[in-house]
């Protein structure tokens, strides 16, 4: 469903769009917080068309499709955003890794903790580098929300809390050598 989502939000954000753009589009901006490829942005398309979510507008050479968000879609897209609670369900490779560090050699441990140091903070340069170039950032007073900057700062708010355990827990375990 979040993918039929970020779509409907994709197309209400920067309007009327190819299956092409969009996952361009997706690739610099959501992929930051839900990933997708071409090969499941195409077939949800497809399907958000048969739901009546969004309409073909145009036709273009080669079947190229121009995508346009219905009223429908975006009721759907209003309703999820309201009353839509977030699942509590987790997948995330580093926290197994976390969870089964006790079975590592302690030396061993802090080399995965410092290569998960390593990334977190290449994470955050990335994110850093995001910010500063939003145009929200650079464009002060133009209303109270800009597409994306919240999610960036969520981001940024989670990749710093992430290097600051990887940073504490480097520290404990060589404390306990």
């Amino acid at each position: 469903m979040s993918l039929r989502i970020a779509l409907l939000g994709l197309l209400t954000a920067s309007g009327p769009a190819s299956g092409y753009d969009l996952a361009k589009t997706f690739e610099t901006s959501v992929a930051h917080v839900w990933q997708a490829g071409h090969s499941q942005i195409y077939p949800e398309l497809a399907k958000m068309a048969a739901d009546g979510l969004v309409a073909v507008e145009a036709e273009g050479p080669r079947g190229r499709k121009i995508y346009t968000i219905t009223d429908e879609g975006s009721q759907e897209l209003r309703r999820w955003m309201l009353d839509h609670s977030p699942s509590a369900a987790y997948r995330s490779e580093e926290s197994l890794q976390a969870f089964l560090m006790p079975l590592l050699d302690p030396r061993e441990a802090i080399a995965l903790l410092q290569r998960m140091k390593v990334h977190y903070e290449t994470k955050l340069a990335q994110l850093e580098e995001l910010r500063r170039n939003h145009p929200a950032m650079r464009r002060k007073g133009e209303g109270w929300g800009h597409f994306g900057v919240y999610a960036l700062d969520l981001g940024i708010r989670r990749v710093r809390a992430g290097l600051e355990w990887a940073v504490d827990s480097i520290a404990d375990i060589e404390r306990r050598l």
